[in-house]
């Protein structure tokens, strides 16, 4: 059997390469009436008389699963290239059910998926796609074919297919990032890990996955993702300031002990003060220290608290404005619960000169650091 040679440069054109194995594969044979009808439709200049012949395939060769996948996803195509998005989808969407395991139009879709921000639907579709590419491991073996061939056959096959699965796994990786509502991101962060196991993005998924289950306020799931993570790397800096944070703001006993170690570390593993650590190791650890030091504040160890927060305002100075307004005012609280109010007013004054969140409670305990003082004269 042939396979026509027209079909054959179209496919390779719209991607990297023709999949086989547990892929589905569209196939028109040369010299068939669809192949005849394709030529046709090739041959014509005008898109907007493209679409029809395209529409007038699809009824004629409605038996023919691979034609009608094939049909459907040129239509899209053509929307597309016209500039109308929704048409594009769903055609697109039609493609998929006749070929649910076809790269090439998987990729296609999330391409016009990216346009309108559909991300729930980007994050599916790429996660199918990522399954595809794992069932190369599993395919089955060739009758009278050796394990070396057979080994050979997977690892071409995945070769072929390794451009489309990269391209996936960042389009739901950057529609995770993107996502702003946490429940949903948590549900494309399960749908992205099974799909790309070993991900390069690895290290952001998890991070993204911590700060959503602590922005749900699911502490079970929070301490069992963490705990997970930290099992196969213990040294994973996000998930231990997570937990830490997680922690120091739960109310059940014991809950500060531990934020304290997860706060410890996570010091340790930034190693600020190595000779190469970065600006990020710098602000991560600093934020442990701030951590650390508020949870020895809610322990009334105000002393032990003071040295933390020095070194966590030190380290977020210019780095993250924000975070560096709150490590200021916690190091100010300390310093007021010790009577060193001249001390507390100093890092306060540069508290309130930060716009945001902390700035009035920080004037607040300002001016009532100021009133003590004054008292005690």
């Amino acid at each position: 059997m042939r396979v026509s040679h027209w079909l054959v440069v179209g496919l390779v054109v719209l991607s990297s390469s023709l999949l086989y194995a547990q892929l589905d594969k569209i196939v028109i044979p040369a010299g068939t009436p669809e192949d005849q009808a394709l030529q046709a439709i090739s041959n014509e200049p005008d898109a907007q008389k493209k679409v029809a012949m395209y529409e007038d395939f699809l009824q004629k060769f409605a038996a023919n699963p691979a034609a009608v996948a094939y049909g459907n996803w040129q239509i899209s195509q053509s929307y597309d290239a016209a500039g109308d998005t929704q048409k594009a989808i769903e055609y697109g969407e039609k493609a998929l059910a006749g070929a649910p395991k076809n790269l090439d139009i998987l990729v296609s879709q999330v391409n016009i998926l990216q346009k309108v921000k559909n991300r729930a639907k980007i994050v599916e579709y790429s996660a199918r796609g990522g399954e595809v590419y794992n069932s190369l491991d599993k395919q089955p073996k060739a009758e009278g074919a050796s394990d070396a061939d057979y080994a050979a056959r997977v690892e071409g096959d995945k070769t072929a297919a390794k451009s489309s699965y990269e391209f996936l796994e960042a389009s739901a990786y950057n529609a995770i990032v993107e996502e702003t509502d946490a429940k949903a991101r948590m549900s494309y962060i399960e749908r992205f890990t099974p799909a790309f196991p070993d991900s390069r993005f690895g290290d952001g998924v998890i991070s993204y996955a911590m700060a959503s289950l602590s922005d749900l306020r699911d502490m079970t799931r929070l301490v069992a993702y963490g705990e997970k993570t930290l099992a196969t790397n213990p040294n994973h800096v996000p998930t231990l300031l997570l937990l830490a944070g997680a922690y120091v703001d739960d109310p059940k006993p014991g809950s500060l002990a531990k934020a304290v170690t997860y706060s410890q570390k996570a010091i340790a593993a930034a190693k600020p003060d190595a000779p190469d650590a970065d600006n990020n190791r710098k602000l991560s650890a600093g934020l442990a220290h701030s951590t650390l030091g508020y949870a020895y504040l809610k322990q009334d160890k105000a002393a032990a608290a003071v040295p933390e927060l020095k070194s966590a305002v030190t380290l977020i100075k210019g780095l993250d404005e924000q975070q560096f307004a709150i490590a200021a005012y916690r190091l100010g609280f300390a310093y007021g619960k010790l009577n060193r109010m001249a001390e507390a007013r100093e890092i306060l004054q540069e508290a309130t000169k930060i716009q945001g969140p902390m700035q009035q409670m920080s004037k607040e305990l300002l001016a009532k650091v100021s009133t003590t003082k004054a008292a005690a004269k």
